[in-house]
This record gives C-alpha cells, sequence and structure tokens, in this order.
C-alpha cells in the first residue's frame, strides 16, 4: 500500500496517524475479499458480588474498603488477575493475624466486584445499594485491580489526602527494580518518575476512571488510591499495555514477560496492604489535608492559566478567578490550623480524636455537589473527575475545565462565558465550604 499502484489519497484517512495495511497484498489487494463470522452471546445473566468483612475491635462503624474486580473480557492474565491475586493474598495475609488474635480498630471490607468490564456494574450497584451507609462510615476505599501494566515503576493515582501516607508507606518497602538493590520503593520511584511541579517527590496522578474506585471517590466523595507497576511513560507512548483486554492477555504473558520473579506483583501487594492496615488502624486517620491545599493550588493555578489564553474575552465578559483563589488560600490556611490542633490533641481523650477523625474523614465529602456536574450527574466531585475527553484519565476543576473547552468555535459567545462564572462560583463556594469543615468544631 502507498506504492505507485495506490496514491496515498486514495486509501489514506486524514486523521494524523500511521495508515499501515499489511505487508503483503501489495498486488492483488482490490480482488481479496474477507469473510467474518462472529458468534457473541447476548444474554442477561446474574452477577455476583464476594463481600468479606473484618469487624474492627475499636471504631466497628468505621470502614476502610479493599476492592477489586475479578470478571475479565478474556482470559484476563493481567486485568484482572495480577489484582484478584493480590486482594486474596491481603485477605489471607489479614485472616492470618486474626488467628494469631489480632483485630483492627476499624471494620475492614474486603470485596470482589463482578461485572467490572460491563460498565463498573458490580462496585456500583454495591455502592448504590450502601450508599446512605457508606457516606455515613467510610474513611477510605483501596482499588485493587491490575498489579501491574509495565514492569519500569511505581505509578499511584490517588487523593491528595493520601500523599503522605503514600510517601511514608513507599520508604519502608524494598525497590524490586534491578540496579535498586537494598533501595526503597520510593527510591526507584522518584528516580525513574519524578513530578512535574517539584522533581524532590515522585509523581502522583489525579484519579479519573475505568476502575471500581469510580462510585465511591466520584459520586459519594470518599478519600480513594490505587497503586500499580507501569510502564516507562517517557519511553512508551500507548495508553496502555499493547494487549490490553485481549485473547493474549494470559498467565504466561506475565510469567514470562511481565514479571517473571513476580516480585513487583509482591511489592504491590504490600503497598496496598499496608495503605488498608495503617487506615484501619492507626489511632488518627492519616490523611493529610495540607497536601489538598497544595493540590487545589496548584490546580486552580492551570485552569486560570489555561483561560488567559482568551484574556480579551475574560475582560470584556468580567470574568475573574479571584474568588477560586481566595478560597484556596482560606482552606490552605484551615489545613495549616487543622494540622496544628491535630498535633496538641489529647490522644487518651476517644472523644478529642474522634472528633478530629471525623473531619478528616468527611473532608473529601465535602467537594460532592448533589447536583453533579453539568450533563454528568453520576460525577459530584467537584476537584477532581474522570475527563469527558478521556474517561481513564482525570480532570480537575472539571466544570470551569469543560465550560472552556473549545470555547472560542460556541456561537454564542455571552452564554459561553457566563457558564464559565458559574462554575468558578461552584468551585469557589465548594473550596470554600471544605476550609469551613477543618476548622475547629465550637
Amino acid at each position: 500500500m502507498g506504492g505507485p499502484a495506490a496514491p496515498d489519497s486514495s486509501w489514506k484517512g486524514t486523521l494524523n496517524v500511521s495508515y499501515n495495511v499489511g505487508p503483503g497484498f501489495a498486488d492483488s489487494f482490490a480482488t481479496r475479499k474477507v469473510r467474518m463470522h462472529v458468534h457473541t452471546n447476548n444474554k442477561i445473566t446474574r452477577i455476583y458480588n464476594t463481600i468479606g468483612i473484618l469487624r474492627g475491635a475499636v471504631e466497628p462503624d468505621r470502614y476502610i474498603i479493599l476492592g477489586g474486580h475479578r470478571d475479565s473480557w478474556v482470559f484476563g492474565g493481567i486485568d484482572p488477575t495480577t489484582g484478584a491475586a493480590v486482594l486474596q493474598e491481603i485477605v489471607r495475609s489479614f485472616g492470618k493475624m486474626k488467628l494469631e488474635g489480632w483485630r483492627p480498630r476499624r471494620t475492614i471490607i474486603f470485596a470482589s466486584w463482578d461485572a467490572e468490564e460491563f460498565g463498573l456494574l458490580g462496585s456500583t450497584e454495591w455502592a448504590e445499594e450502601n450508599s446512605r451507609v457508606l457516606q455515613e462510615r467510610a474513611v477510605a476505599y483501596i482499588n485493587t485491580d491490575s498489579s501491574i501494566e509495565g514492569n519500569y515503576t511505581l505509578r499511584v493515582d490517588c487523593t491528595p489526602l493520601l500523599y503522605k501516607l503514600v510517601y511514608k508507606l513507599t520508604k519502608e518497602i524494598l525497590s524490586p527494580d534491578e540496579g535498586y538493590e537494598n533501595k526503597s520503593l520510593y527510591e526507584s520511584w522518584l528516580d525513574k518518575d519524578p513530578a512535574t511541579e517539584n522533581n524532590s517527590f515522585p509523581r502522583i496522578n489525579k484519579l479519573g476512571s475505568g476502575s471500581d474506585f469510580e462510585a465511591y471517590f466520584q459520586r459519594l466523595g470518599i478519600a480513594s488510591g490505587r497503586v500499580r507497576y507501569t510502564k516507562n511513560r517517557k519511553a512508551d507512548k500507548f495508553s496502555n499495555y499493547p494487549v490490553y483486554h485481549t485473547v493474549y492477555e494470559t498467565f504466561e504473558l506475565v510469567e514470562k514477560f511481565y514479571d517473571p520473579t513476580f516480585k513487583k506483583q509482591l511489592t504491590i501487594a504490600q503497598l496496598r496492604g499496608k495503605l488498608v492496615y495503617e487506615l484501619a488502624d492507626s489511632q488518627v486517620i492519616p490523611f493529610d489535608c495540607r497536601h489538598y491545599g497544595e493540590a487545589l493550588k496548584q490546580h486552580s493555578n492551570r485552569i486560570y492559566k489555561l483561560a488567559k489564553k482568551h484574556e480579551e474575552q475574560m475582560k470584556l465578559y468580567k470574568v475573574s478567578f479571584d474568588s477560586l483563589f481566595s478560597a484556596v488560600v482560606n482552606f490552605s490556611k484551615a489545613a495549616a490550623e487543622f494540622h496544628r490542633r491535630l498535633e496538641e490533641v489529647n490522644k487518651k481523650d476517644p472523644i478529642a480524636v474522634r472528633i478530629m477523625n471525623d473531619q478528616l474523614m468527611f473532608l473529601e465529602r465535602a467537594f460532592i455537589d448533589p447536583l453533579g456536574l453539568p450533563g454528568r450527574k453520576f460525577y459530584r466531585h467537584i476537584i477532581f473527575a474522570p475527563s469527558s475527553h478521556n474517561k481513564y484519565a482525570g480532570e480537575s476543576f472539571p466544570g470551569i475545565y469543560d465550560a472552556m473547552f473549545d470555547i472560542e468555535s460556541k456561537a454564542a459567545q455571552q452564554e459561553a462565558w457566563e457558564e464559565v462564572k458559574r462554575q468558578i462560583s461552584v468551585a469557589a463556594f465548594t473550596v470554600q465550604a471544605a476550609a469551613g469543615t477543618l476548622k475547629e468544631v465550637a
């Protein structure tokens, strides 16, 4: 194709991608026909979630959820089995500790979801069925989908509340990477994937969607996180590993190519297990609100820079981000003051500790708007949502971002910029209201 017999214009589309057919078929391509027989089953069937509960000894009404799916498109050698195996191993290790007389401070819920591949059905149905209870009692949700999508370095997507805990725990785990013997996971992660804004820390991504944390984080406002091993994103431009969701995703693929020693999966099991353990057993919930303040500052600056590309329209339609910037400053002050009080809290007074813990637990909930995002009522988190243009990726201040997307091509400019102003107001109100939840309770 593309030889003298076939001019580009006759077979190439106009997308900016490399078009290839073959090799082969150069001479007689026009005379070839392909007959395909497609056999699919189209039926309604029952799905099953499997839920296990380890009751907390001190605060049984506070839940840490570790959830991941076990259904797959074909064999599921990577997705989800590398994650389902990690869930089973963590359950086994916690069960062993329980047999030795241990119980966590808070309740741990272990969940094996069904039908994730059919639109996150299992986890979403369970979240909806139990939404009132979860809104009142859930501290955190840790996802346990595929534990590898590459074998280069760690990948973390989580709420800013968990940044500090992730940094701490990765320093306690040995790196499985070649050339990093006796070094921590944190060191190899920082070395291979430093953050763009501040390269003295490793990069942590915003939560998007495409896995079972969606209903818990984006709809219910439960602090959530996911960790796995990934590819070198600078060298490999694929959005996912090449055999994702195909018949080639087998156990042999993992054993021969992705993780022959199973050390990467073990490392992820240790990190996911430690996250659940610390969240369930620490006297004070190990969240840090100050990281949320820093994230809000960074994301509000980023969205403002995007808006500044339309400086003349912003002046014409009187669009200002001042209210949002002011709310972010107030949030950061409230977060700093909250952590100062947290340092001084009397740890021997269970009520005083519980009061502070409740403020930590409900902070993520404070970013939820019951009305949801415009045109996307399911997504109710005002700070983070799956991108409207790529469901796997996360977007910050999604209401403002979507209102501004492609704004120059919209016919009614006045209305379009009024919507931007409305979304800035929603974001400013939400951040200010969240700051209020961190103030001293009386």
